[in-house]
């Protein structure tokens, strides 16, 4: 995976006649290293740990290329901004909850097998990512309580 990885950067970088400096391979190498969702700052400090510090410039800077090059996805949750590797996923379904962050993959091939029989104008689709954006029913239920207690403390 992460030899495919790194030739898709290295063939962008170099079509678009870009420096193909040390940092962003190992930021691209940090991230495929890792099996979760990571934020900037933490993404930063595992780098630092590992002996290769770098500023927070050129990690906003590499992810933002990584997102363009879809080796990287985005998930804007309800504190914070996650990331995550995302080259190779193939067909998948998700749910994330915008509070706690819990993500389940569907199995939905009704989905694909529609999806399958659209036809395309001039276009081959390679995979397909879906993201549902919601809240859990645990953080509901907790949400739910709050306001709850809430009401209680007014009366």
């Amino acid at each position: 995976m992460k030899v495919a990885v790194k030739g898709v950067l290295t063939e962008y970088l170099e079509q678009k006649k870009l420096r193909k400096t040390h940092e962003r391979f190992a930021i691209l190498d940090a991230i495929y290293s890792q099996n979760q969702h990571f934020t900037i700052r933490e993404l930063g400090l595992w780098l630092e740990e590992n002996r290769f510090p770098v500023s927070i410039a050129t990690l906003y800077n590499a992810i933002n290329l990584f997102m363009q090059l879809k080796l990287v996805e985005c998930h804007k949750l309800h504190t914070t901004t996650v990331y995550e590797a995302s080259y190779g996923n193939g067909n998948i379904i998700r749910q994330i909850c915008r509070v706690c962050g819990k993500e389940q993959e569907l199995k939905a091939m009704r989905i694909f097998n529609v999806l399958d029989e659209i036809r395309l104008h001039r276009f081959r689709r390679e995979e397909t990512a879906i993201f549902i954006y919601g809240t859990c029913s645990n953080c509901q239920a907790r949400i739910t309580r709050m306001k709850n207690k809430n009401k209680k403390k007014k009366i």
